[in-house]
């Protein structure tokens, strides 16, 4: 999958207006993810994913975090200034997305 389409998959499952809107949910949902993996873990995963979004998870240098769902969601509310709902919704779009780019294992 390519950076364009992943974008596009992303804006289309989430019902985003714009690509923009689509790309910080991205980025928002992969940096809270790449603290809850260990850095191997996030190495891994963005070695499968396209240029542009393999970067967000190459970036991030939090420790590895203990995440609750709830911390998982408040965070991604918290680098969009949404409600948990609402990040609830742009996790889902990005990880369904990252979901389908990578080969299982």
């Amino acid at each position: 999958m390519k950076y364009h389409e992943f974008v596009a998959t992303v804006r289309q499952r989430g019902e985003y207006a714009s690509a923009a809107e689509a790309e910080e949910a991205i980025r928002s949902v992969l940096v809270v993810l790449a603290a809850r993996l260990t850095p191997d873990e996030a190495h891994d995963l963005a070695a499968q994913l396209p240029h542009g979004i393999a970067e967000i998870m190459e970036e991030a240098h939090e420790p590895t975090l203990q995440l609750s769902v709830q911390e998982f969601l408040q965070r991604i509310a918290a680098g969009t200034g949404a409600t948990s709902r609402t990040a609830e919704w742009d996790a889902g779009a990005v990880l369904s997305t990252v979901a389908d780019a990578i080969t299982d294992g």
